[in-house]
């Protein structure tokens, strides 16, 4: 997401020179001390303490990580970081590089045709949107692997009945489907020798056509994992896709848009949308999966497709102008966007002559990858924000809730709870799980507890007197509602992933990256207005109890347990998991820190079945500055029990590494890299990087997002010992 044409969700300033304020931490060390000793195997921590612990993992960090409650241990050696050369001014490694013992291939990468008439991808981008319609997308985000074997489940519901190793009789494994995010596009890659400029309803449509999702069929044979170029269950879901809008905002005034006769040759005005369909899904980060076996995507920075050419704004009849301009500013809407430029082509991206179009991005999209002819819904009792990860829990009761993060500087944490129970027998029972439910916003506490807290029409102040008439206006306006409840501005909160429930472990334990947040703790000191009148991401928070680092330029994790081990619970215990950082620069702040060191702005985030937790990072990815000693993105691999931590995977100059899922047995571990060598030209793509050709991938024209696949030499478990 931090390549250089895609938008920051964070303010790059000097470094702070304000003192170092830490004192709040140790007001809840003790709880976070017990918070930690309560999840170990051995009473490891109990006779050393957290300042000691450092020292002594450090002292065993080539030996195997053993195995604890709820953790099936780490079987590799840290790798080196692939750090910059100063005589060519990129990294010494233009590869993705994995422990001894692993291999990585590149399994699928932009372009490559996915379903039966798509054209082969040329190198020169030289091919218009409909072949890019029926080719992989471009940067690659979330993902998540759907068996296509009857009967094997698609993945663990971390209940107390989930299995640690899975039954695999008479089940084939090795094929499946993969949905895939592609989250933004970089036009001077995408459209050739020439460029955005001039901008064209042709080169719009292309950019649209390389956004959404896609669903490409991969199978193993021997001992090589390929994609399927004409596989019926090959599929792209794009910028312009038709959808159906469901949950309490359906069919509201302010998701009724005009409506637009969309083609090749550009968008001409029909009508009114009904409030019930929508076209396109954008900007699709993180990701999810529900237990009946469908996939959650969403949409994160989408705001940034919206611009306007100087018109004045077209009212809307029953909603006033200020209500609608007042919205589009704490949702971050400006009139050059992110400088994708589709409003100067496609009038349905200008919201000032179509103010209500934006209402219909910023949700979780349910895709059913298993029939290719199915309609995505948006489901809009999640909350619109600009949603990073869905992660699923269901608790012993079979109840059924989903964590999200709102990736922007100071915005918020959320869980949604279903109304209804699932039904493990019946996946049909469950399709519309996600329709009512309570969504609630997250208050964390200085003493390690917490609330959630609900954000329901009529409560908390969210009444017709403060702007919301409704439900639904509750939900359109998700980010105004958590400011007027008192939610805690939080460092930019990512990806959420949920702790398995395996053995013997049975909290339910959820853990979130804050990325960054440079306006942390600087002045003058503000927060988001009660009355939902901050502009996104302007205000400049003070320190506190979850977010205590000011100039938070490294960012770190958090983590919370659910009180009563129930999703429905109103109440929780926290603790900072670790600070990332580089512990050889002073301003790391890394007071107390385990294993915090040598990693910059964690991000992606994922638990595998064995109770591993894997750390995905995004920082500029070249080595330079404050990552002198970080090098590129990576991805490391966690113990929750004692918070160390070992690198697993370096990558290319530039590039964000991003989006992981396994197949169900652990042995085949597929990884997204975004945007390598973005800092090319459209006269030289290759400045940067030539990968995945460096990687013995494709041709060797310019530099390609892709899928890599990774497998251990011995057919064992990835990461396992």
């Amino acid at each position: 997401m931090k390549g250089r044409f895609h938008p920051k969700n964070n303010l790059t300033v000097n470094p702070s020179k304000n003192e170092s304020i830490r004192d709040v931490i140790d007001r809840v060390s003790l709880s976070r001390r017990r918070f930690i000793m309560t999840a170990v195997g051995t009473s490891v921590l109990t006779v050393l303490g957290d300042v000691s612990i450092g020292g002594f993992l450090q002292s065993v960090e080539a030996a195997p990580i053993p195995k604890g409650t709820g953790f099936g241990g780490i079987g590799f050696k840290s790798i080196p970081p692939n750090l910059l050369n100063p005589a060519t001014g990129n990294l010494e490694k233009d590869l993705v590089s994995v422990p001894e013992g692993y291999t990585a291939k590149v399994l699928v990468a932009w372009g490559d045709p996915i379903m039966p008439g798509a054209p082969t991808w040329l190198a020169d981008a030289s091919q218009n949107a409909a072949a890019q319609e029926m080719q992989y997308g471009m940067h690659v985000d979330g993902m998540h692997y759907f068996p296509l074997s009857p009967g094997n489940v698609v993945g663990r519901t971390v209940s107390s009945q989930a299995r640690s190793l899975r039954s695999f009789v008479n089940q084939d494994i090795n094929n499946g489907l993969l949905c895939v995010n592609h989250e933004y596009t970089q036009d001077s890659i995408l459209h050739g020798s020439e460029g955005l400029s001039p901008v064209t309803i042709a080169k719009v449509r292309k950019s649209q056509a390389a956004h959404g999702v896609s669903v490409v069929q991969i199978t193993k044979s021997g001992n090589e994992w390929t994609f399927n170029r004409n596989s019926s269950y090959g599929r792209r879901i794009t910028g312009n896709t038709e959808m159906r809008v469901s949950g309490p905002a359906a069919g509201s005034d302010l998701l009724k848009s005009k409506k637009f006769n969309i083609t090749s040759e550009g968008s001409s005005e029909i009508g009114t949308n009904d409030g019930y369909t929508a076209y396109g899904t954008l900007n699709n980060c993180a990701n999810g999966y529900t237990p009946w076996g469908t996939y959650l995507t969403c949409e994160e920075n989408w705001n940034g497709y919206f611009g306007h050419n100087g018109e004045a704004l077209v009212s809307t009849p029953g909603i006033p102008d200020s209500e609608i301009v007042a919205g589009q500013n704490r949702y971050g809407l400006s009139a050059g966007g992110f400088g994708y430029r589709w409003h100067e082509a496609d009038p349905r991206f200008n919201y000032r002559t179509n103010p209500l179009e934006p209402h219909l991005f910023g949700w979780v999209v349910e895709i059913n990858p298993y029939e290719p002819g199915s309609k995505p819904v948006k489901r809009t009792a999640l909350g619109r924000f600009k949603h990073e990860s869905a992660q699923v829990v269901v608790d012993d009761n079979n109840r059924v809730a989903f964590y999200m993060g709102d990736d922007e500087r100071n915005e918020y944490i959320y869980k949604f709870v279903c109304t209804q129970s699932l039904n493990p027998g019946n996946p049909a029972a469950n399709r519309d799980l996600l329709d009512t439910g309570v969504l609630y916003v997250a208050k964390f506490n200085a003493n390690g507890t917490g609330q959630w807290l609900p954000l329901v029409y009529g409560q908390n102040g969210l009444t017709p007197e403060n702007g919301f008439r409704n439900q639904a206006e509750v939900l359109v306006k998700t980010r105004q509602a958590a400011d007027r409840v008192g939610a805690t501005m939080m460092d930019r909160p990512e990806w959420t992933a949920v702790r398995p429930r395996i053995g013997g472990y049975k909290e339910i334990e959820v853990y979130c990256t804050l990325t960054n947040n440079t306006r942390r703790g600087t002045n003058p000191p503000s927060s988001n207005n009660p009355n939902g009148t901050t502009t996104a991401g302007g205000a400049r928070p003070p320190i506190d109890a979850a977010n205590p680092r000011p100039d938070n330029r490294y960012g770190h994790i958090i983590r919370w347990r659910e009180d009563g081990r129930s999703v429905a619970a109103t109440t929780f215990r926290w603790d900072i998991f670790f600070e990332a950082g580089d512990k050889t620069r002073p301003e790391a702040n890394l007071k107390g820190n385990i294993n915090g060191d040598d990693m910059s702005s964690p991000d992606g985030l994922w638990f595998d079945d064995f109770g591993r937790l894997w750390v995905q990072t995004d920082h500029a990815g070249d080595g330079v500055g404050d990552l002198a000693n970080i090098g590129s993105n990576t991805m490391s691999c966690a113990d929750p029990n004692t918070k160390q931590v070992r690198l697993f995977l370096t990558s290319p100059t530039d590039c964000e590494v991003t989006g992981i899922t396994t197949t169900p047995d652990g042995k085949a571990m597929f990884v997204n890299i975004q945007h390598p060598g973005d800092g090319g030209t459209t006269q030289n793509p290759t400045l940067r990087s030539h990968w995945p050709y460096s990687q013995g991938y494709g041709l060797p024209g310019r530099p390609r997002s892709a899928t890599v696949v990774i497998t251990r030499n011995d057919g064992g478990v990835i990461g396992g010992l």
